[in-house]
């Protein structure tokens, strides 16, 4: 059977980013059982993530910059590696310090998939909306699944099985990846975008207008996103007893839930930039955040979960076009440090957002007033991208660069 090496190098890079979302998400469960058996609070060990998280977004341009010279599927390795590593070494600690140590190991490993992945999928697919969608549905299966994953391995085992087990699995990847790329079956991604569709070159001006609206729009959503994925477990467990039962898989299982349903949200976002302007899908996603957002502060029990279904498919839905747009705005031999630099500014929020759970937690002993500020947050990422520039008109797209495998 012949393999086809873009399709593969798109199956890694969709397995990478369910790989990392289950890695990066799996303490906000697992802070749960620690919460019972180190006898510590909820707000002190939330913060030991602090670290890992500033490094998810801090390492990303490096990694773009290593990814866009080295290869992509070279540092894809990497990123297995030191992922998986982080997470064993933290099924290993045996204190609060070693712990935050190896949430940081786990951060940095973290850091390389965006800019690497993401940046390795739009070089090598012909149409990248619906290649972005089917990422993000990867994305989101791993943000979901990261939940009852460490339930069920707590509930079966302990907190360290939570992390090691996942751990073994991103070693095993990158193991796997590494044998592809022997056997030339992968793109190695170094060399630029290929039979990507092509629209006139925007102007100096639209390049600088784009990069400041974008900041910001990425800015707030990634403060959105973070601190609501850093917030469920908790607030499920507090809203919603009935419905979850007594054991953290229940929890772990609500939560998964909001997230499956949501998994086909950027699907959808990602056929929707195929056919529509980007900037229009763009707007119209943020605004639909909104009043969702603020309906979900003051519910409890199946109203929330409903609510919270619908408020995190419609985060999702935004993703590919914001992806897009990034790409449209950036030269092809720069997209991976491009990538890096979004991620500094929307993962570089993530520590922002664990703090300022925390923060509302410890003095309201509630969430009703950190969805209220996210609220504010998603109507000025809507106002922001409403000042995007017009979209440019369509060329002829190029002929196809054929997928030489490294």
């Amino acid at each position: 059977m012949t393999v086809d090496p873009a399709r593969l190098s798109i199956g890694f890079s969709c397995l990478g980013h369910a790989v990392m979302h289950v890695l990066t998400a799996l303490y906000l469960t697992i802070v749960l059982g620690l919460e019972r058996d180190w006898a510590i609070g909820y707000d002190t060990l939330i913060s030991l993530w602090t670290v890992g998280a500033v490094l998810v977004g801090l390492g990303a341009p490096l990694a773009g910059w290593l990814g866009d010279r080295w290869g992509d599927a070279r540092m894809m390795v990497v990123f297995f590696v030191l992922t998986g590593a982080g997470a064993i070494l933290a099924a290993r600690a045996e204190g609060t310090g070693e712990l935050m140590v190896a949430l940081a190991v786990l951060g940095l490993g973290a850091s390389i998939y965006h800019p690497v992945g993401m940046s390795w999928l739009v070089k090598v697919a012909t149409n990248r909306g619906r290649a972005m969608g089917v990422l993000g549905i990867f994305g989101s299966l791993g943000i979901a699944m990261a939940a009852v994953i460490a339930g069920a391995l707590m509930d079966w085992r302990d907190w360290r099985a939570a992390f090691w087990v996942p751990g073994a699995v991103s070693l095993a990847c990158g193991a796997a990846l590494l044998v592809c790329m022997a056997a030339g079956l992968v793109i190695g991604g170094a060399d630029g975008a290929r039979g990507a569709k092509h629209t006139a070159a925007p102007s100096r001006g639209d390049l600088i207008r784009a990069f400041v609206v974008l900041s910001v729009t990425m800015v707030c959503n990634g403060l959105v996103f973070q601190s609501t994925m850093t917030a469920m477990p908790k607030w499920f467990g507090e809203t919603m007893t009935g419905l979850a039962g007594g054991g953290l898989l229940g929890i772990g299982g609500l939560v998964t839930v909001v997230y499956l349903f949501a998994s086909v949200s950027q699907l959808l976002g990602g056929v929707l930039c195929d056919r529509y302007p980007l900037k229009r899908v763009y707007v119209a996603c943020l605004l639909l955040q909104v009043p969702l957002l603020l309906v979900a502060a003051g519910l409890t029990g199946l109203p929330l979960l409903v609510v919270a279904t619908v408020m995190v498919f419609a985060g999702s839905l935004q993703i590919p076009a914001e992806n897009l747009l990034l790409a449209r705005y950036t030269p092809a031999r720069h997209q991976g440090l491009a990538y890096g630099l979004k991620f500094v500014l929307s993962f570089g929020a993530s520590p922002l957002g664990v703090l300022m759970v925390a923060a509302v937690y410890d003095r309201f002993q509630s969430f009703y007033w950190l969805f209220m500020l996210l609220g504010g947050l998603a109507a000025l990422a809507f106002v922001a991208a409403c000042l995007l520039p017009r979209e440019p008109r369509a060329e002829p797209a190029a002929a196809a660069i054929p997928a030489a495998a490294e």
